[in-house]
């Protein structure tokens, strides 16, 4: 997820590896298969070489052995067509915007009383910490409904549950200083402990009991299960890498006990009842005092860590985030976390058998055998996309509580090798992270043993010939066939063109999909191909790849950049959520705020469905089970100044939105 000038960007690359990039490879692919390799480069039949019709996109299957990346618990079986709402067109509006027959509510923003005791939201930023720590925290992003009866399952009450979502970071504006958390007239100089605690207490999660009475969804007040997660909330490291060297420190010499979650971006859940919450930009709240500057090692650098001060400026005031006075806390963050929301005094976990990386969050899917698979993008420029398979297999209504500790750690190399069925680009294949299975890793004196790769994950992918992406965000598998989608959001950095890329920076991003071999999540290879590559026919004409890239699927009517949340609903509707470019300005002309967009996978047309307001992300997205009820993130809205959404005066907030249909039928239907 995109953040503020202050913060590291994602588009900074800190791979400076040779390994291949997705480019090359599509470049390669492309030349094999015979297309025009002079003006637009492209053809149809390559960048919307969607699912087989085969796929049975629109069959309505509720598949529960195919997660979604958090969107695949929507439901119901559509009318035909797959989609039935009438598009809407841009907006630039401080307002939510959805199509003819639908109502949307915002609910829960920012500041709102969660815990007991928690005070009413002042507005004017004065809150200590400890009122934050009761209160619903800033800027939402991953998001999921639990039914109340969903323990050990999914449930299906769709008027009561547990809403839980993330809370990824606090906003500024210019000048690198918190202007929304402590108001519009803190001051920089004005720096002090609590502060510090306060912005800590404004990341994590928010478990939210929730249940709907005479149309009207509210909090249930008083409830148990009502819960804040912060950056302050002890948490154990599990797995092969707790207890290591890499991890311990001075306040944890044992390796197993972590205070705090922070970058909490994308999402995920288990089947099984629990919440996983992805540790996104985490290198970004690493800073040091130290008087000699950069004192970083080759590791920190290739995660992003600041080399002297940061943003947030937890490391001036709270040593375990000054990387000189504590070199190993960084290495605690960075994992997927597990949250037992049914329990609320359970401990956090932070499964460190699914790698160290930028997580942007966690689909999962079963095997043919029922083991769990976890697939996450690694979100940089030029970075990986990876896959957990565990060890032990899921027990429906058993005790899985342990089942992502033991498995093996994947990362995906894309090839040109011709794919077999003509309807792919080309091939794939997951190059195992072992230490003790893989040759190159062995040979390694980096990785001295399994934890040290899961601690090193990147440095891991590097050394084994990963390929580089252009920023893996959210992915999202198909809930009746377990094809992969992930959402490639952009990469303005990369300077050289392709013939398969033929502008210099992919500034509007594109989604690729990939299915794996025997249709089996366990499957070591895979053929993939690129859903839609995005970009602006208001601005390019038809001959060039910026425009329609040489096909109708994007026009006028649906033009967007920077696809990033991402989810199927049961149905096989694949909803496409956009952080990017909200100037309608320049290359972004025409594409007015960032949007929602429903696409149908067999026949890939593509509708707008949804427009935020001024300067905001939209992002996560969760259903009820009977699919009626949708819920949607609104982050950073006027993180440049010019929004009051969701009050309409004062400052802006954060804030979910519930989007229903006025008929009370299945949304997209």
């Amino acid at each position: 997820m995109a953040q503020q000038d202050i913060i590291d960007s994602e588009d900074l690359p800190t791979n400076l590896t040779q390994n291949e990039h997705f480019q090359d490879v599509v470049a390669r692919a492309t030349e094999r298969r015979g297309f025009l390799k002079k003006g637009l480069g492209l053809s149809a039949a390559l960048f919307l070489a969607g699912p087989l019709a085969a796929c049975g996109g629109s069959s309505g299957s509720d598949d529960s052995s195919a997660g979604g990346g958090d969107g695949g618990d929507g439901g119901g079986t559509p009318a035909e067509p797959l989609l039935g709402f009438k598009a809407i067109g841009i907006s630039t509006a401080d307002t939510i915007t959805v199509p003819e027959g639908y109502s949307a509510v915002s609910f829960v923003p920012w500041g709102t009383p969660l815990m007991a005791g928690a005070p009413a939201w002042k507005g004017d930023g004065s809150e200590d910490a400890a009122a934050q720590a009761l209160q619903v925290g800033e800027n939402h992003d991953g998001i999921h409904y639990f039914a109340i009866d969903g323990k050990n399952g999914e449930g299906e009450d769709s008027t009561e549950g547990l809403l839980v979502m993330n809370h990824e970071y606090c906003t500024t504006v210019g000048g690198g200083t918190y202007q929304w958390l402590f108001g519009p007239n803190h001051s920089p100089e004005d720096w002090d402990l609590d502060k510090a605690h306060k912005s800590m207490n404004a990341h994590g999660v928010s478990v939210i009991h929730i249940k709907r009475s005479n149309g009207k969804w509210d909090i249930v007040q008083g409830s148990n299960y009502n819960r804040r997660i912060t950056a302050q909330t002890e948490m154990e490291l599990t797995g092969p890498a707790a207890g290591d060297v890499l991890v311990r420190t001075n306040a944890d010499p044992t390796g197993r006990k972590v205070f705090g979650t922070i970058n909490n971006c994308g999402n995920g859940w288990t089947p099984w009842g629990t919440y996983l919450t992805c540790e996104e930009n985490f290198n970004n709240y690493f800073g040091t005092t130290h008087a000699d500057g950069d004192q970083r090692d080759d590791a920190q650098k290739r995660y992003g860590l600041s080399a002297t001060s940061t943003g947030y400026r937890w490391q001036e005031v709270v040593d375990r985030f000054d990387y000189v006075k504590e070199p190993n806390e960084s290495n605690r963050f960075g994992w997927i976390v597990e949250i037992d929301p049914f329990t609320p005094n359970s401990i956090p976990k932070k499964r460190t058998a699914l790698g160290r990386i930028k997580h942007e969050n966690a689909a999962y899917n079963l095997t043919a055998d029922k083991r769990i698979v976890v697939y996450s993008g690694d979100d940089q420029a030029n970075d990986y996309i990876y896959k957990f398979v565990s060890e032990g297999k899921f027990v429906e209504g058993g005790d899985n509580s342990r089942l992502l500790d033991k498995g093996k750690l994947y990362v995906a190399k894309f090839n040109a090798d011709k794919a077999d069925d003509a309807d792919f680009l080309g091939k794939g294949e997951w190059v195992l992270l072992d230490k003790d299975e893989n040759a190159t890793l062995r040979a390694d004196a980096r990785f001295p043993n399994q934890a040290a790769v899961l601690v090193y994950a990147r440095l891991a992918g590097d050394a084994v010939g990963a390929t580089k992406m252009d920023r893996p965000e959210w992915v999202s598998v198909h809930p009746s066939n377990g094809d992969v989608y992930v959402t490639l959001t952009n990469n303005s950095g990369r300077a050289e063109s392709n013939a398969a890329n033929p502008r210099n920076e992919n500034i509007y991003g594109h989604i690729a999909r990939w299915r794996e071999t025997g249709g089996d999540a366990a499957a070591m290879t895979f053929e993939w191909d690129i859903f839609v590559l995005a970009g602006n026919p208001n601005v390019y004409g038809d001959d060039d790849a910026r425009g329609r890239a040489g096909s109708d699927n994007i026009t006028k009517d649906n033009t967007f950049n920077s696809p990033d949340g991402l989810g199927f609903d049961k149905a096989g509707r694949l909803w496409i959520q956009t952080d990017g470019q909200y100037s309608n300005a320049g290359d972004y002309e025409g594409q007015g705020n960032n949007q929602m967009l429903c696409a149908d996978p067999v026949t890939k047309e593509i509708r707008r469905f949804l427009v935020g307001p001024k300067e905001c992300e939209v992002t996560g997205l969760t259903f009820t089970p009977d699919s009626k009820t949708l819920f949607i993130n609104i982050q950073h809205p006027g993180e440049r100044g010019d929004s009051h959404w969701p009050n309409g005066s004062g400052m802006p907030r954060s804030a979910t939105v519930i989007v229903t249909k006025d008929d009370g039928g299945v949304i997209g239907s």
